[in-house]
């Protein structure tokens, strides 16, 4: 722990604040979205990650080369391997993200990235910042998009989590004095207001209802305060179009996520950082585990496609990595795909992993008493006969 007198960290406040005014007067100079119908070329980066990464995104890639088989063959689309984002290579080097590896992730389009790992502070390592919020930040993927799907219960929610503010934007540096550890939360009007419309422009295009905003505004009062306020002024714009904006403090939904008798309420959900992180592991539970539940992470020039859940170091020391389930990372699959405009092979997928829940065969235990990830992933490529 390295202690700061009160002088200094007077000095450091005062750098990441100048540093938080430059970034957002940055962000007011938008740029377009890529629209993918127009490009001649798109570049897929791939990214193994380390624990099971490996494994599962080996499979994702395998659904990925089938539904992509022809745009690869005429060169349209091109699957890129990204080595040297594993937690060896990045300690080594003590940083997030090795320069070289950020410059091969900028030369693409869209990347798919398996599952990394993140010291813990403490645990006698370089105290390096996790490589997925370096990569949200410095590719600005400002939208974390996570749909969960339970028909059987009527659950058909999508999230959109704010992706580089909050509590992660500077998770690394905080203060420590002699007796005390001050840590920082960060939220901008134009932060709130571009991950708030965009989930408001989800529910308009797939003619949803009930838009609902997740704060702890009643406590927390500037930041989430600055949130929900935000979240009042765009929802009057929906208004006409039919669509209903509801509020709720994190801790009552997180028991109304649970709750049978208000579970297929919820629509589109739009949070902030942490409380996205948070919800949206209980929600991948409700769906059946977070081995399932897939995610996309977008900004305007980039994208990235990515499991819900961590590397699972103990799979791999349990000699188990073999049995992950690779449905997350299949399921970031076709969410890549969706997003380049591949909509009926996403599809496609998107039916074969909702049956596979409920296929005997190719039931994921995380053990030899299961199936293995190649075995599942055999199984949805042959039901969606996309080779």
């Amino acid at each position: 722990m390295n202690i700061l007198s009160e002088t200094t960290s007077l000095a450091h406040f005062k750098r990441l604040l100048d540093q938080q005014i430059d970034r957002v007067h940055a962000l007011k100079n938008t740029v377009n979205p890529i629209d993918f119908s127009k490009k001649t070329a798109i570049r897929v980066g791939i990214c193994m990650g380390d624990g099971i990464g490996d494994i599962i995104t080996e499979q994702a890639q395998r659904v990925l080369e089938a539904a992509l088989i022809h745009e690869r063959a005429t060169k349209r689309v091109t699957l890129v391997p990204i080595h040297g984002l594993t937690i060896a290579n990045r300690l080594r080097q003590g940083v997030a993200i090795p320069s070289d590896v950020l410059d091969a992730l900028k030369a693409c389009d869209v990347i798919l990235k398996g599952p990394t790992t993140t010291p813990q502070k403490g645990d006698g390592g370089p105290n390096i910042e996790s490589a997925n919020v370096a990569m949200r930040r410095e590719l600005d993927l400002f939208a974390c998009v996570r749909p969960i799907q339970v028909p059987q219960k009527g659950i058909d929610w999508v999230f959109f989590r704010e992706n580089t503010e909050g509590e992660y934007m500077l998770g690394s540096s905080g203060i420590d004095m002699a007796e005390l550890s001050i840590d920082f939360k960060v939220t901008s009007d134009i932060g709130s207001e571009r991950i708030i419309r965009m989930a408001f422009e989800h529910a308009k295009a797939t003619h949803r209802k009930r838009v609902t905003v997740v704060t702890k505004s009643n406590v927390i009062k500037a930041t989430d305060g600055r949130f929900s306020e935000v979240a009042r002024r765009i929802a009057t714009e929906y208004t006409p179009f039919g669509i209903h904006c509801d509020e709720w403090y994190v801790d009552i939904m997180a028991a109304k996520l649970i709750d049978p008798q208000r579970q297929a309420d919820f629509e589109v959900i739009v949070l902030p950082n942490l409380y996205g992180d948070i919800l949206t592991d209980q929600a991948g539970q409700i769906q059946g585990g977070l081995g399932t539940a897939g995610s996309a992470n977008i900004g305007t020039q980039y994208a990235m496609f990515e499991a819900v859940h961590g590397s699972a170091p103990r799979m791999v020391t349990d000699g188990r990595a073999h049995y992950a389930n690779p449905s997350s990372m299949i399921k970031a699959a076709a969410m890549l795909l969706q997003h380049i405009g591949y909509t009926a092979s996403a599809a496609a997928i998107d039916q074969a992993l909702l049956r596979a829940a409920s296929e005997p065969s190719v039931a994921i235990t995380g053990r030899p008493d299961g199936a293995t990830a190649s075995e599942l992933t055999d199984w949805i490529i042959h039901q969606t006969q996309l080779n």
